[in-house]
């Protein structure tokens, strides 16, 4: 079994924004795969899929942002999982729009949700699925930036590379992060 954890923030509020994109993965897979209704659990709303054999939990954390590991935390001890078995999907503005990066282990780099969730692990040896959002313009203010929704000509583009981290997801829960880092990270 493996953790597939998509950072958001929860509401209509936030839905669509550049923070969200963690969620709008796990939205995929979970069409892809004809997953059950989420459930309220671990702080988040948690569903089940099948990917190739390999039992996947999608949590969608709904503590906000800045609290993702008081969801993370939970559902880790309770499956009783390794760092290995956990992957998180989150945006990343040091990232061009569109592209993917995936790694094992690393700082947070910004993520203010990837950091607490490395916090409440214990560990930075946590994969993590690092989705572009673009970068700000030059002194504009972040946390609006990330909160703010793609703009038109940019939501085609989003709405592929959404697909292409599902895939990315599936590879790595199936043939390893290994491989899935040599298939995607360019």
């Amino acid at each position: 079994m493996k953790l597939v954890v998509g950072l958001g923030n929860p509401g209509k509020k936030y839905e669509g924004t550049r923070h969200n994109v963690g969620f709008e993965v796990l939205q995929a897979l979970a069409k892809r795969h004809a997953a059950p209704v989420p459930k309220s659990k671990f702080n988040g709303q948690l569903t089940e899929i099948g990917v190739r054999g390999e039992k996947l939990m999608l949590l969608s954390p709904l503590t906000y942002m800045n609290k993702s590991g008081n969801s993370v935390r939970p559902a880790f001890d309770f499956y009783k999982l390794t760092l290995e078995d956990v992957l998180i999907v989150c945006d990343d503005f040091n990232l061009p729009l569109a592209k993917l990066r995936l790694k094992g282990k690393g700082s947070a780099g910004g993520q203010n949700g990837l950091a607490d969730v490395i916090q409440k692990l214990g560990s930075n040896e946590v994969p993590r699925l690092r989705i572009g959002i673009g970068a700000p313009r030059e002194g504009a203010d972040v946390a609006g930036y990330v909160l703010s929704n793609f703009a038109k000509a940019e939501k085609p583009e989003m709405d592929l590379c959404v697909e292409q981290a599902a895939s990315v997801v599936e590879d790595w829960a199936s043939q390893g992060l290994t491989y899935a880092m040599n298939q995607y990270n360019a």
